[in-house]
């Protein structure tokens, strides 16, 4: 498991124009947040919401904590990324990107603006021509932390329908999940629109999962928990990965290179990822902890 590696369940985003909700967001039990300057902030607030999220980055504990700006081509983006880059932040997350060039422009304004060596880019996977792009984007910059899907912006673009099964999305998800693995970074699913429906959220959770996102971006608390649950193991999960972990170690003491569990051929490579689901639920509980 790599080193940034972290819990990223649920990423919540807050509206940087509101200060009681960026104030709520430290008792809420998200992995991570999106403190927002684009979508959520009206333009007359975009200087005040600016200050605001600079001033609360630091606040939240061990949580992770991504700076969502406004696009550079706005008259707000390029002095967005020069603040965010002067704060507590984990990283700061760009909004459409559809090129590697795109990418660089706003690590050279971090840089200028002094920004941390360990201070990340995110991008916001939302257009055609992001995903079609996402393997150069991926590979853009050691900065890159991560993908964040837009699919409500890239449903728009591409004028398809927000199905239960989400078929209009299928491979654009699975391209920008083969981009991020393949580079080595961490991708979140995107929102899911309706509310009310609690079982169309559940099932979305469980397809981001299958498809191997590492967890889903929210917008309102109520679904903290419901995304926690689905993309952290399990109590039943860690328990075989730890016995299937002493199994094959056994196995490997007498010169075998498999071993059979429970009825199922357990090698090398169930192995790995069985190390990597205890690592973290590790993590998680850690982090729990420290939040409480």
């Amino acid at each position: 498991m790599a080193a940034t590696a972290r819990p990223r369940r649920s990423m919540l985003y807050m509206p940087g124009s509101n200060t009681r909700a960026l104030d709520k967001a430290k008792t809420l039990a998200a992995d991570a947040l999106i403190l927002d300057l684009e979508d959520a902030v009206a333009p007359d607030t975009k200087v005040e919401a600016r200050a605001n999220v600079v001033a609360a980055a630091g606040g939240y504990g061990a949580r992770e904590v991504l700076i969502r700006v406004n696009g550079l081509a706005t008259p707000w983006g390029q002095a967005d990324v020069a603040a965010a880059a002067t704060s507590a932040a984990h990283g700061i997350l760009i909004p459409k990107v559809e090129s590697a060039d795109m990418v660089r422009q706003v690590e050279t304004i971090m840089n200028n603006a002094g920004a941390r060596p360990d201070m990340q880019i995110w991008c916001m996977m939302e257009t055609p021509l992001g995903v079609l792009h996402a393997e150069e984007i991926a590979s853009a910059t050691p900065r890159l932390g991560g993908f964040v899907m837009g699919t409500s912006d890239l449903a728009k673009d591409l004028r398809c329908l927000h199905t239960p099964m989400r078929l209009p999305f299928v491979a654009s998800l699975n391209l920008c999940v083969l981009a991020a693995r393949a580079y080595g970074l961490a991708i979140l699913d995107g929102v899911y629109l309706d509310l009310a429906d609690d079982e169309g959220f559940k099932a979305s959770c469980v397809q981001g999962r299958e498809m191997g996102f590492d967890g889903k971006t929210l917008i309102h608390p109520k679904t903290i928990g419901m995304a926690n649950d689905t993309f952290g193991p399990s109590a039943d999960e860690v328990a075989w990965c730890e016995k299937i972990i002493a199994a094959h170690a056994e196995a490997e003491k007498e010169g075998k290179g498999v071993v059979v569990v429970d009825g199922k051929l357990v090698e090398n490579l169930h192995v790995v990822t069985a190390r990597q689901t205890v690592e973290m639920a590790r993590l998680i509980k850690q982090l729990e902890a420290d939040a409480a």
